[in-house]
C-alpha cells in the first residue's frame, strides 16, 4: 500500500491530466468507470390522509403511479406521462420531493407529490388494473419493495426533524491507523 502522501499527490496528478483531456474523452472515462441506473419518477398522490394506490400486473402488491423515463425525457415530464396512462389524471408536478437510490440494483426514483383537496375520479388504465385509496399504512401491508421503500422515504422527508443536519468532527484516519 501506498504512503498516505504519496497516494494524494498521485491523486492529484490524474486530476490536473483530466482537466486537461477533451471533453468527450472525459465523459466517456466517466461512463467507463461508473455504474449505469435506471431511472424512474414516481408520484405520491394525496388526499385527506391517503395515497393513490395501484395494481399492476408486473408488480407484486400495490404500487405508486409512475414508471421509467424514456430516453431524453426529464423526471417531471415522464411522471406527468406515465400518471395520466395509468390512472386518467392530469397533474401538474412541482418540484421533486427527494431521490430515491437503490444502488443494490441500480435504480434512481424521482419522487414527487401531488395534494388534492377533492377526491378526484381515477380509470386505471395503461399497465395499471386497479386503483384504491389508501392510508400509506395500509399501503405499505401488501406494496411491492420499491413502493414501500418510497413510502418510508416519504414519512422520513415530510418528518419536520428530519431535514436538520449536523456538523461533526472530521476523523484522521491516517492518524487512527498509525496507533
Amino acid at each position: 500500500m501506498l504512503p498516505d502522501r504519496i497516494r494524494r499527490l498521485a491523486h492529484s496528478v490524474v486530476l490536473r491530466v483530466f482537466r486537461v483531456l477533451p471533453p468527450p474523452v472525459r465523459r466517456g472515462l466517466v461512463r467507463a468507470g461508473t455504474p449505469s441506473y435506471t431511472v424512474g419518477a414516481v408520484c405520491v398522490i394525496e388526499h385527506e390522509g391517503t395515497v393513490l394506490a395501484l395494481r399492476q400486473p408486473h408488480r407484486p402488491g400495490w404500487s405508486l403511479p409512475g414508471g421509467l423515463l424514456e430516453r431524453g425525457e426529464g423526471p417531471g415530464e415522464g411522471v406527468e406521462r406515465e400518471v395520466a396512462e395509468e390512472t386518467g389524471l392530469r397533474v401538474q408536478v412541482g418540484v421533486p420531493l427527494t431521490a430515491k437510490v437503490n444502488a443494490r440494483v441500480h435504480r434512481v426514483d424521482v419522487v414527487y407529490r401531488v395534494v388534492v383537496a377533492r377526491l378526484p375520479s381515477v380509470r386505471p388504465g395503461g399497465e395499471a388494473r386497479e386503483a384504491r385509496w389508501m392510508s400509506p399504512e395500509e399501503m405499505r401491508t401488501d406494496a411491492d419493495e420499491p413502493t414501500r421503500e418510497i413510502l418510508d422515504l416519504l414519512a422520513d422527508v415530510l418528518d419536520p426533524d428530519a431535514r436538520t443536519g449536523h456538523v461533526g468532527r472530521v476523523v484522521d484516519e491516517s492518524a487512527d491507523r498509525s496507533r
